[in-house]
């Protein structure tokens, strides 16, 4: 039997990015989302939501552009850290130990040593409630060559990236593989 929980954020998993912009002054920011995910393949875009509280929400809204940055398990401590200061009271990148580096294509830096990172031109933004959703056409991915497959696209195991689980307060890194997508199309089709 089913047990109900009531209206809570307990989806699972979320991924952890750390979406960087930057501020009125030029400085680099950066701040660690749980709330986000691919919402359109054409054009490609994601979205994430984030608190009106928060100084990466002024930033994003002022410069119509983020970077959506995926940290490996091996961040985890850094991701997490610029998740719980504000770039109000600091410089979070070196706080963090990271490298901001300026797109070439969008108003906002990524971060050098996370493996993949999404450059994004706010196209949308939704007020819900306690959280407005951003939409980013993402018009560039950068990702380490020591992540990329054979077919030239990150791997899990090449990126190590993990998420978070809102009811335990806690991250996990991707595991095992056990099985491909769509299979049961392809059993369908070869009928």
């Amino acid at each position: 039997m089913k047990k109900s929980l009531g209206r809570k954020t307990l989806a699972m998993p979320s991924p952890v990015w750390v979406v960087g912009t930057y501020d009125d002054a030029g400085m680099p920011n950066v701040m660690t989302v749980a709330w986000g995910g691919i919402c359109c393949s054409k054009p490609p875009a994601v979205s994430i939501a984030l608190r009106e509280a928060t100084y990466t929400y002024a930033c994003l809204a002022r410069r119509r552009a983020f970077t959506v940055n995926v940290p490996s398990a091996a961040h985890a401590d850094a991701a997490d850290l610029v998740g719980v200061i504000s770039g109000r009271d600091g410089d979070k990148f070196a706080a963090a130990g990271l490298t901001a580096v300026a797109s070439d294509l969008v108003d906002a830096p990524y971060v050098k040593e996370f493996p993949l990172n999404l450059e994004c031109r706010l196209t949308e933004s939704v007020k819900l409630g306690l959280h407005t959703l951003f939409v980013g056409e993402i018009v560039d991915v950068k990702a380490d060559e020591e992540v990329l497959g054979h077919d030239g696209y990150p791997t899990v195991d090449g990126v190590r990236p993990f998420t978070f689980v809102v009811a335990e307060q806690s991250y996990y890194a991707l595991g095992e593989r056990i099985g491909p997508a769509f299979a049961a199309k392809r059993k369908d089709t070869a009928a």
